[in-house]
């Protein structure tokens, strides 16, 4: 231990020291975070908003269908059974990928693993592009469950790339990218599905086939980049390479003081074994970080957001509003989502994660019961059909405050590498997994307010258990001061400090 410590205390001078000039972003390192990050996140972000406006379309092809294979008509509530399967299905699909994401990211590399996982969009893409005319939505909802796996790949792959090619003072801006790109692709999706562009009976096939455009710019620009340089180091002990991968994303051969952290850190990683998920849920140190990275991730996903992506349109038509009226909704529900999350990245160096968290969670759990209220009245109160409008908008809102991009926060910040990439893994297959019931279960309720009261009781919850965990209320320099140092390297003991330093700027 005594040489761990000996190492710990390296790596900390080397981060603390004030002679070195934070390098800015260089054309090398734009190029390489929009390769990796249009080409992975547009995917998660586009495929779950594509199923928004087309939802009838796809509905009348299912019947369709139905009538001509079984020469009946679907008994009631199969229709929407098939659609919620087809819907539910890509969240399948991602929870598999989050679980392959650990094994991929070191077996392939990062971006050897991101460039892999355009096979699962090119056959996604051929199945659902095809469905109409082989006149199967077995096909669309295999897609679909591919298109999800690749999704779940990504969210995984793509932010652990990115975090590791960015250097330390621009971590923090570059993990939003992921977030604001995924918010970007779901207002595409839906202005795409929109009956003036391929929301129609004839052209919806393309709409889903449309997923294969990101893949096609990836595979054009991420070969063109290098693998990230800590994976080429620490996981292939390739000095020389992963110093020449520096050089090409820094922009200058001034690569020293970085290759000698990871190098420290590479050292430390040597003299600890590989730890497991069963272990880390088994060792307090790792067990507290481990948890509350889940319960940050969980306070996201059961927040109801997933209802409001997959079916605010079917939402909008529950709460009284025309077709066209609902889908102007939605587009606009998409535009909020894009212009908070940019507004998310200003606030978020000014309030700190931890209010932005809590206050989103907070807000969501309130405007879940002013929506849960009207779409219970809204037959007896025709005017609360447009309260239901803000009241949407209001949650989306509040979502891409806070809660929308501050979980992705890597919880490598407060565990190392390889213990990492298990804890990664997985909070990404929890995440996808609570997912699953989102789509059958708005959809059997066709929208109605007893779909919404998990949500808002989540909401509460999510605050009370954020305010006990996520403590953290330093002076404001201090917490800076303490985010420019290193964490320990792996196998040092971890601190309360430690635990809620994601969380507490």
């Amino acid at each position: 231990m005594t040489e761990a410590w000996r190492i710990h205390e390296r790596w900390t001078r080397l981060q603390e020291s004030d002679d070195r000039v934070p390098l800015g972003l260089t054309r090398h390192l734009a190029f390489a975070i929009a390769a990796a990050a249009l080409g992975s996140a547009f995917q998660h972000g586009y495929n779950t908003g594509v199923v928004n406006a087309p939802q009838k379309l796809v509905e009348e092809f299912i019947e369709d269908t139905y009538k001509h294979r079984f020469e009946e008509e679907p008994g009631e509530g199969t229709v929407k059974f098939i659609f919620s399967i087809f819907v539910a299905i890509f969240c399948v699909g991602g929870m598999m990928g989050g679980l392959l994401t650990a094994f991929v990211a070191e077996r392939f590399g990062r971006k050897g693993g991101l460039l892999l996982n355009n096979i699962s969009v090119f056959l996604a893409a051929i199945l659902m592009g095809a469905s109409k005319s082989a006149r199967s939505y077995e096909m669309l909802i295999l897609g679909r469950f591919f298109v999800g796996l690749s999704s779940g790949l990504n969210a995984g792959l793509a932010p652990m790339y990115l975090t590791e090619i960015s250097p330390l003072h621009l971590r923090g801006a570059v993990g939003t990218i992921y977030q604001l790109v995924v918010t970007i692709s779901i207002l595409a999706s839906q202005i795409l599905g929109l009956p003036s562009a391929l929301g129609t009976a004839d052209r919806w096939p393309a709409l889903f086939a449309m997923t294969v455009v990101p893949s096609l710019f990836m595979l054009a620009t991420l070969p063109l980049c290098p693998e990230s340089p800590k994976y080429i180091l620490i996981n292939q002990g390739r000095d020389v390479a992963a110093q020449q991968a520096l050089t090409w994303l820094r922009g200058t051969i001034e690569v020293h003081d970085e290759m000698d952290e990871m190098r420290a850190e590479f050292e430390a990683i040597k003299m600890v074994s590989r730890v497991t998920l069963y272990e880390m849920m088994h060792n307090i140190t790792l067990r507290i970080p481990l948890l509350i990275s889940i319960m940050v991730m969980l306070s996201q996903q059961l927040s109801g957001i997933n209802a409001a992506i997959f079916f605010s349109t079917d939402i909008f038509r529950s709460a009284g509003l025309t077709d066209e009226v609902a889908m102007q909704a939605t587009l606009g529900m998409g535009a909020v989502n894009v212009f908070m999350t940019l507004v998310s990245l200003v606030l978020v160096e000014r309030a700190g994660r931890r209010t932005l968290h809590l206050v989103g969670l907070g807000g969501m759990a309130v405007i879940t019961v002013i929506l849960t209220i009207c779409l219970a009245l809204s037959d007896s109160v025709p005017g609360l059909s447009y309260v239901s409008i803000v009241a949407v908008i209001g949650f989306v809102v509040m979502f891409a405050t806070g809660p929308g991009s501050i979980p992705l926060v890597p919880c490598r910040r407060a565990l190392r590498t390889g213990r990492a990439t298990a804890c990664n893994q997985h909070r990404r297959r929890r995440k996808l997994e609570r997912q699953l019931p989102r789509g059958p279960r708005v959809s059997a309720f066709n929208g109605r307010a007893r779909a919404l009261h998990v949500p808002h009781i989540h909401g509460i919850a999510g605050v009370l258990l954020g305010v006990h965990l996520l403590h953290g209320s330093r002076d404001k320099e201090q917490e800076r001061g303490r985010d420019r140092r290193a964490v320990p390297p792996a196998g040092l003991p971890l601190s309360g400090g430690w635990l809620a330093l994601p969380f507490a700027q």
